[in-house]
């Protein structure tokens, strides 16, 4: 039986499973890529969803944004293989490098380092949030052909303060993230 949505997030500190209403399962994946993958994948063979919802906390590149974010393409920050492909890219792979949401949004880029320092190459390829799990959540999805969607909290600056902003803003976004899937359910009932 197919279900119709699973949320999956990094950890339980960004929000709470007994927060979410009975009968969608809450998968909590760890931090990273691997873990993220490795989740994503048994919960999909687990639960057959129609939909994964991802919620999670964000840096921020883009100085314009703030608050609960939705998400509509992921690309890979941290993919660095020069010269054999540019930056973002896997190189000898013919996956995309980078994968569309079921909805409109800002991007996002994802990697396995916790991002403390400007970095032009974000900036230059229209990166709005960092994270260290949605590209991999997008990957395996998009390969075994569920939708995703994304909701960001923005938890920080990306900045050599993200540490501290993060550490303390980690748990912010669990209301404004319940009031939006409140607002998602209602409009797939």
């Amino acid at each position: 039986m197919k279900q119709p949505l699973i949320i999956i997030v990094a950890l339980e500190a960004e929000l709470a499973s007994h927060q979410i209403p009975a009968g969608i399962p809450v998968i909590y994946s760890g931090v990273g890529k691997i873990n993220a993958a490795i989740a994503t994948y048994k919960a999909i063979q687990t639960f057959n969803p129609a939909m994964i919802l991802n919620f999670g906390t964000v840096g921020k590149i883009n100085p314009l944004l703030s608050g609960l974010i939705q998400i509509g393409k992921v690309i890979q920050r941290d993919m660095q293989t020069e010269p054999l492909a540019p930056r973002g890219i896997v190189p000898f792979c013919a996956r995309p490098n980078t994968y569309s949401a079921a909805t409109e949004g800002y991007t996002c880029g994802t990697g396995d380092s916790f991002v403390t320092q400007y970095d032009a190459w974000l900036s230059d390829n229209g990166v709005d949030v960092v994270d260290m799990e949605l590209f991999a959540i997008a990957t395996v999805a998009q390969e075994l052909g569920v939708k995703w969607t994304a909701y960001k909290f923005i938890s920080d600056d990306a900045n050599e303060a993200s540490g501290t902003e993060w550490s303390s803003a980690v748990n912010d976004g669990e209301r404004l993230f319940l009031n939006q899937l409140q607002e998602y359910l209602a409009t797939i009932q």
